[in-house]
């Protein structure tokens, strides 16, 4: 009976610890560091850096697709995860912390991304085609509220501990020692808790040889898929826009009025995404998933991406308005992360009816790294681009810079009965 957990008891748990890494690492650790006065231009190229790990992620996910099981990664990974944080924590107070820290991040970083690998490929082992697209919504949901939980509910921590403490990095080390203490117990309680599902199989018999053979194999055959190229050129772009925006969003609220910037706090930052934004991605995921299972992806991608991408320009008012309202630009977030809930679900399950097949694990995972490789480069040159025109201006481009991947839908081919629930 242990292959036949309710998903409810896992996959919620599962995302929710695959987006925390995530978010201590690349969001995290900017507001971290711009709290620590680091200058906004080291902040931008070596976080954006930190995205490699993603986006090479693919030349080791045959190695999880053969050597143990699913299982055994994802508990190993939380458990060195855990370690990685304690890292952090320990060499924030050091006078050399940005060099330590970073290498600290760095595991975190490769950890996540094994993790990544392993999770996704559970998830899809775990659950019929009907189930993972209803649960893509719920996984969405939790790992978002991951990545909120980072910018928003620990920002609003660290900004009490800096207050209470009187010492910055005292407040950040403490931050990093409760995440680091979160992670063991993620590991203990997945260890007893995730599905045993017989597809997951190990293959500790196999030879070196055999191995390397099958990792050419299964690498090669993800590019022998139909349209391909397109469908490559299509998971780069998508978030082409975003991939800026997400990098600078946290730069301009905490920047002054004078610099351009909204002049918040560090616990005002972390209170506009830990509230109504929690409540409005919550909502824009599962609606997301409830839409594409009952209506099938392709008959919804069009005005899922659209949900996602028309409310960055709630940025562009902001940047001109500078509005002084708080409740306001509360709002403002709360519009766009649903937008982001709602899209970002097609975005998902495009890449996973893609990596249908025997290889489902490793294909997703190339297919993970790529959409890394689309947020990694667009988030190293848009410090450049933004000291270089103005947030004003950079946000206009952001818009312009959602429009490829919103026409390239127009190209795809999407089997009309992915996703659909076929019982109904």
């Amino acid at each position: 009976m242990k292959n036949k957990r309710s998903p409810w008891t896992w996959v919620p748990s599962l995302y929710y610890a695959e987006g925390l890494p995530y978010a201590m690492v690349m969001i995290v650790s900017v507001v971290m560091y711009k709290r620590l006065d680091i200058s906004n231009t080291d902040i931008a190229l070596y976080t954006s850096w930190l995205y490699l790990p993603w986006v090479i992620k693919p030349l080791w996910s045959p190695l999880v697709d053969i050597l143990k099981t699913k299982r055994f990664w994802i508990v190993t990974m939380q458990l060195l995860i855990g370690a990685g944080l304690a890292g952090v924590a320990l060499t924030i107070p050091a006078s050399n912390f940005f060099q330590l820290t970073l290498a600290f991040f760095w595991l975190l970083a490769f950890s996540s991304a094994t993790h990544d690998i392993a999770a996704d490929g559970l998830y899809m082992l775990g659950l019929p085609s009907h189930d993972q697209a209803w649960f893509v919504g719920i996984r969405n949901t939790f790992y978002r509220f991951a990545i909120i939980t980072g910018q928003g509910l620990l920002v609003i921590l660290a900004g009490w501990l800096e207050i209470r403490t009187g010492n910055t990095k005292l407040a950040w080390s403490i931050i990093m020692g409760i995440m680091s203490g979160l992670f063991i117990l993620f590991c203990i309680y997945h260890r007893w808790i995730l599905p045993r599902p017989k597809s997951d199989n190990s293959s500790a018999d196999i030879t070196a040889a055999d191995a390397v053979k099958r990792f050419f194999r299964v690498f090669a055959a993800y590019f022998k898929k139909p349209q391909i190229s397109l469908t490559i050129t299509f998971i780069l772009l998508y978030r082409f826009g975003e991939a800026q925006l997400v990098k600078i969003a946290p730069l301009f609220m905490l920047d002054t009025l004078e610099a351009g910037g909204l002049g918040l706090t560090t616990a005002e930052y972390g209170f506009v995404y830990g509230t109504m934004g929690i409540i409005m991605l919550t909502l824009g995921g599962i609606a997301g998933g409830m839409v594409a299972a009952k209506f099938g992806l392709k008959s919804w991608i069009v005005l899922m991406a659209l949900a996602m991408k028309l409310p960055d320009l709630v940025y562009v008012y902001m940047a001109y308005a500078q509005p002084e309202s708080y409740l306001l630009v509360t709002l403002f977030v709360a519009l766009e992360q649903f937008g982001y809930g709602f899209g970002f679900t097609a975005y998902l399950l495009f890449m996973m009816m893609i990596s249908q097949g025997e290889h489902k694990t490793a294909h997703y995972a190339i297919c993970t790294g790529f959409m890394a490789l689309g947020m990694m480069i667009p988030g190293m040159f848009s410090g450049a681009v933004q000291e270089a025109i103005g947030y004003q201006n950079f946000f206009i481009w952001v818009m312009a810079a959602t429009l490829p991947g919103l026409l390239l839908i127009k190209f795809l081919t999407i089997d009309p009965e992915y996703g659909k629930n076929q019982k109904g």
